[in-house]
């Protein structure tokens, strides 16, 4: 944005977060935290949505969505990239390309090839780790019960999704390693019966792990988003998305602040 004064683009903090349907449900929480905790505006890249994969496109009912690696978000960075200040990224939701059926060391590549266009492009990064507890809870009966509600189309027995999520994680566990990466746990009780999706109050704990792994100071006192915000950043849409056969185009950012920040999603 033209026109900022060198103290205020230091000040600025750009944060990119990919991920796939929790960071959809918890991203009015995620903003909060976010602007609570940095010392000056925020901008806020995502690319997420239900059902997102990093590396292929990805349908929901009639809405599909391309692929975190092909979206327009590194565009979008690579446009910002003058405004100066402190870049940092959480990347998580890394499991969901499993349940489509894609090899752990294919969605391992995947990852490894979004975290080094974040570290090339000047970021500090943290990952979450898959939920390995939570997901070796899960029985015959209740894979069934989750696969019907959620991937229908899965085509791995329980045994092959508890094999292919311990390999997987092995794999970012070596990445994050090999790169000098924050990671994140993520324990079994942050999770009920659904193994997809952290309790929501849990969210808030994700996004204030992912702040301490990025060096942030503490909040003076807790932000957070009412219905009214969350309702408000629901609404709104990534900048592109098929509905059916039609495409639709989605002007970014989404939401701006009275403090200059502004959430973006792709």
């Amino acid at each position: 944005m033209p026109g900022r004064s060198a103290e205020a683009a230091g000040d600025r903090l750009t944060a990119v977060v990919l991920g796939a349907s929790n960071v959809s449900r918890g991203l009015a929480r995620l903003s909060a935290a976010i602007r609570g905790r940095a010392a000056g505006p925020v901008d806020l890249f995502v690319a997420a949505g239900h059902g997102r994969s990093y590396g292929a496109n990805s349908r929901v009912w009639m809405r599909r969505l391309p692929s975190i690696l092909a979206c327009g978000l590194w565009r979008a960075l690579d446009r910002d990239a003058g405004d100066g200040g402190r870049r940092v990224a959480l990347v998580t939701d890394i499991g969901n390309d499993l349940l489509y059926g894609f090899p752990p060391g294919q969605v391992a590549a995947w990852v490894r090839e979004a975290v080094d266009r974040l570290v090339d492009r000047g970021t500090t990064v943290a990952i979450a780790r898959l939920p390995l507890e939570a997901v070796r809870r899960v029985g015959p009966g209740r894979y069934l019960a989750l696969k019907t509600l959620f991937v229908p189309g899965c085509p791995l027995s329980i045994e092959g999704i508890h094999s292919a999520a311990a390999d997987l994680d092995g794999r970012i566990a070596e990445l994050a390693a090999s790169a000098g990466l924050a990671t994140i746990d993520q324990p079994g009780e942050w999770y009920g019966f659904d193994t997809l999706h952290p309790r929501r109050r849990r969210l808030d704990t994700l996004w204030h792990h992912a702040c301490d792994a990025w060096g942030l100071p503490p909040a003076p006192r807790p932000t957070r988003a009412g219905f009214r915000e969350w309702a408000r950043l629901g609404r709104r849409a990534a900048e592109v998305r098929q509905l059916g056969r039609q495409m639709r185009y989605t002007p970014q950012p989404i939401r701006r602040y009275a403090d200059g920040s502004s959430v973006a999603l792709y």
